[in-house]
């Protein structure tokens, strides 16, 4: 099992270099896989759009919190850490054209030397959707689109180039550097509660992140992903599936009930305090409970 850890944007600190790089790097010291960091370009103050993952349909973030670019964030913990893997959670697809991201994405992972994974989505908040200049109800096709023309620039396609033709995105012969460390690329997990993000996993990602299900919604989410991927060719058993808890209450045996529902990785979310003592304590007393740490 893998043990990740979400950075608590909540805290409002994720902004602050000395507090982040030092959380960054006790989440390395005490042996967890990744460190992931959220997206949200803006957040419209009042938003009308219904959070999914709280039954007050809001976010438990002030909309003036400090949520800084994942990308960034994470290039600049690269340069603080040594072998913490660096994940987005969740990266929004509506918000970023896939060819600038695909060239950011691959400097970061090339910079760390390989250790970057995208897990990303078409968005909840339509406000934010449609501020970045998408439309809310194509986001779904736009990521499908998103995600091969990204896989495209990350191929090594010298000399001619990558092509690709769609009905958001095109380009012909376009050479894009560096190229992710991994052959493959970089690894794209979806995160999501829906049918969509499930099929979106089964038949284009390499994961599925989904927020908020248990029991035999997370049982049904998962089958549609592992059908999905049966049907376009690709075996089920190599993708993966990440599932949340929170690091003051995970204990070795709700981790194994997690693997028994087919999780790969738990993603623990801290208290979200800026008390970073606390929060420190918290995550050493968590991966003792894990053994990752003695």
């Amino acid at each position: 099992m893998k043990y990740a850890v979400l950075a608590p944007v909540a805290a409002g600190r994720t902004g602050d270099p000395d507090w982040i790089a030092e959380f960054a790097r006790h989440v390395e010291a005490c042996g967890f896989e990744s460190l992931v960091a959220v997206e949200h370009a803006v957040v419209v103050s009042d938003y009308a759009s219904v959070y999914p993952y709280d039954q007050s349909g809001r976010m438990d973030v002030a909309d003036d919190c400090p949520i800084p670019d994942p990308l960034d964030l994470l290039a600049f913990l690269a340069g603080q850490t040594t072998r913490l893997g660096l994940a987005t959670g969740v990266l929004v697809l509506s918000n970023h054209h896939p060819v600038v991201l695909a060239k950011r994405a691959a400097t970061v992972d090339a910079l760390s030397g390989g250790r970057l994974r995208l897990c990303v989505g078409v968005g909840w908040m339509k406000e934010e959707v449609q501020a970045c200049g998408t439309d809310f109800a194509t986001r779904g096709r736009r990521a499908d689109e998103a995600i091969d023309a990204m896989r495209a620039l990350w191929a090594d396609t010298a000399p001619e180039g990558a092509s690709f033709h769609g009905e958001f995105f095109r380009f012909e012969r376009a050479m894009s550097y560096p190229k992710p460390v991994r052959t493959g690329g970089i690894p794209i997990h979806i995160g999501g509660h829906s049918r969509a993000a499930a099929r979106r996993a089964g038949r284009r990602g390499d994961g599925l992140q989904p927020l908020g299900l248990s029991g035999d919604d997370l049982r049904r989410l998962v089958g549609v992903m592992r059908t999905e991927a049966a049907q376009v060719g690709r075996d089920p058993d190599t993708l993966e599936l990440t599932l949340g808890h929170l690091a003051a209450r995970i204990t070795v045996e709700k981790a194994e009930k997690l693997r028994a529902l087919g999780a790969h990785r738990v993603l623990l979310g801290v208290t979200p305090t800026d008390d970073l003592a606390a929060v420190k304590d918290e995550l050493s007393a968590c991966a003792q409970r894990l053994g990752l740490i003695t």
